[in-house]
């Protein structure tokens, strides 16, 4: 395992993911967890500042004839504070959960994709997200406040050209060297970058940059490379550069290109100082996991409710044959398409907050909720679409369906694309990172404690034991010896599910570990279907959860049926596929550890 990997493994923390992956999920953990909830004050500021951002703006106006904000949204964004969402209130900004964070962004993002990303980037991708959680005081003390005022406008620069959104393989150097600053001889870096795809770049007054640091001379130590680091850069500086507007989609959120040459920042505008040199990824893999699981699910779960608010209204008052078209069966199964996948959109949004209010930083969980909210808003757009035919194609003033149709891939391609999330992110890092002894017999051969491994290579067996017990009982019982949590009495079924399920995934995953090793991670079709088979997992888990919290509503078990048994049937299915792609035995496994139907 290279250092990079290592260090993305271990980076952040695991929660319930883990416990679907270990086979005998504990639903006290995800069902006691609280209710994620607005305070008053957070209320407030949805209903009130929020709404009346959102009427400041004509989506027409910025999107086809100013391509930018008018300038009283930007003034008003900036005097109420949106970019200081997340920003400490004693720093000056709002102090927000990130519940609040999820609902405000979701409620502009109705209205404006293109005002949503302007203030979702400050508080997710941003450096005031960095400078809070890894930043010096004296970094917290000018900066912060700045940020929250927007007197600083920030963006962060990590895609690189030929290497995209993977941090490990940027091309972008910082050499250590002594440098006249200001008058005085500093010691420092010397920085030469190349960025693209940057949101807010070509506003930006603060750069947040990630490179790789080198000290050839030594003047830190004996180290050559230091790694990857993450440091602040003044666009004023000499050297820093911005290019010409990018224009995605045509969805005209600020957004560009940057460049710099020899441009030298002393080691203080490294973001923790000096001694952060080096710990930049796991800066990013931490920090920007709460972004993708917070910002990127938040425009998904917008998408959602605004097709249920659109379609159900269009289906009511547009009539064929003198009958409203909500009553031809090929559209309500549209709509209920619609309506299914909003409910579980909104309870994944809701998953990863309630993970993150339990102090997890769970890059993986992160990275299903992007995944299958950005999916998923593809899927109720087009089937929104579908629904609106004629009505949603001819762009003009009262086309409400197009702006946020063409932006859809955006959100699918950033934080790294999705294919990349499915086949790489999820179940490449998740195997070793949510297994309860992988990572810990990987460590102990690193650090040749034979003691250590030994004791747990016995405990990884008794493991492995007791999970092919369980999936061979649930298998053949239907999961009816498998532990059932209070609560939910009428959803049981699909709990007992979820434990047989989880059971053969754990064993699988482990058989897949040992006939394939490391070359499991280049088996990107194979690693895809683990991948489909946890995502469902977790959102029918996360839908269990809502349909709990909110009190077991009737009316909605409707959606609750819909969602479970849909997510539930590609979590099986995803594991026979896993079955007829195993080596050696997968035949054998499937009738062993894989129950007739789901």
């Amino acid at each position: 395992m290279s250092d990079t990997e290592r260090e993305a493994i271990e980076s952040g923390s695991v929660w319930w993911e883990a416990e679907l992956f270990r086979g005998h999920p504990d639903w006290s953990l995800l069902l006691n967890s609280p209710k994620p909830k607005l305070s008053s004050t957070e209320q407030a500021f949805l209903d009130n500042e929020t709404n009346t951002l959102c009427a400041l703006i004509n989506d027409w106006q910025v999107n086809h004839k100013d391509k930018d904000l008018s300038q009283e949204t930007w003034d008003y964004i900036k005097q109420h504070n949106f970019f200081g969402m997340v920003i400490p209130t004693e720093y000056g900004g709002l102090g927000f959960s990130e519940l609040a964070h999820a609902a405000v962004v979701c409620r502009i993002s109705s209205r404006s994709v293109t005002a949503a990303v302007t203030v979702m980037v400050p508080n997710s991708l941003g450096p005031a997200k960095l400078i809070k959680n890894y930043g010096t005081d004296a970094q917290k003390d000018y900066y912060l406040p700045r940020l929250a005022t927007a007197e600083e406008i920030p963006c962060f620069a990590l895609t690189a050209p030929a290497a995209g959104s993977d941090a490990a393989a940027i091309p972008d150097t910082g050499v250590v060297c002594k440098q006249m600053f200001e008058g005085q001889a500093v010691l420092g870096l010397k920085l030469n970058w190349e960025k693209r795809y940057i949101t807010l770049a070509p506003v930006a007054t603060l750069l947040g940059l990630a490179f790789h640091a080198f000290d050839p001379e030594h003047l830190l130590g004996d180290k050559d490379d230091l790694g990857l680091t993450c440091a602040l850069i003044p666009t004023n500086l000499p050297g820093v550069e911005f290019g010409s507007r990018h224009n995605p989609l045509d969805t005209p959120f600020l957004n560009g290109p940057t460049s710099g040459q020899d441009v030298f920042i002393p080691l203080d505008y490294i973001i923790g100082g000096a001694e952060q040199i080096g710990k930049g990824w796991k800066m990013l893999m931490e920090s920007l996991a709460v972004g993708r699981g917070i910002s990127l699910p938040a425009l998904g779960n917008a998408t959602g409710q605004f097709s249920v608010l659109t379609a159900s209204a269009y289906t009511r008052v547009r009539k064929q044959f003198n009958l409203p078209i909500g009553y031809f069966e090929g559209v309500a199964e549209k709509l209920a398409k619609i309506g299914g996948m909003a409910y579980a959109m909104d309870a994944s949004s809701k998953l990863i907050i309630s993970s993150l209010e339990a102090g997890e930083k769970s890059a993986v969980l992160s990275a299903m909720i992007k995944y299958f909210n950005t999916e998923g808003a593809r899927d109720v757009m087009n089937a929104n679409m579908d629904i609106h035919a004629g009505k949603a194609i001819s762009l003009g003033i009262n086309n409400y369906l197009a702006e946020n149709f063409k932006s859809i891939p955006i959100s699918i391609t950033v934080e790294g694309a999705n294919i990349l999330t499915r086949t790489l992110m999820i179940f490449g890092q998740g195997a070793i990172r949510c297994h309860p002894y992988v990572q810990g017999e990987m460590q102990a051969l690193q650090q040749a404690d034979l003691k250590k491994f030994d004791k747990l290579l016995f405990a990884h067996i008794g493991h492995v034991i007791a999970n092919k017990a369980r999936a061979f009982l649930y298998s053949l019982t239907g999961g009816w010896l498998s532990a059932k949590p209070k609560g939910l009495s009428s959803l049981k079924r699909y709990i007992r599910t979820i434990n047989t399920l989880s059971a053969s995934f754990a064993v699988f995953s482990d058989f897949a570990l040992l006939f394939l090793g490391g070359a499991l991670k280049r088996r990107e079709m194979l690693t895809g279907q683990f991948a489909d088979a946890w995502i469902g997992l977790c959102v029918t888990s996360a839908v269990l959860k809502k349909y709990h919290d909110e009190g077991e509503n009737q009316e909605e078990l409707i959606l609750v049926d819909w969602i479970c048994q849909s997510m539930l049937y590609q979590s099986y299915q995803a594991l026979v596929n896993v079955t007829e792609n195993l080596p050696f035995f997968g035949s054998i496994m499937r009738v062993a550890f894989l129950p007739m139907k789901p």
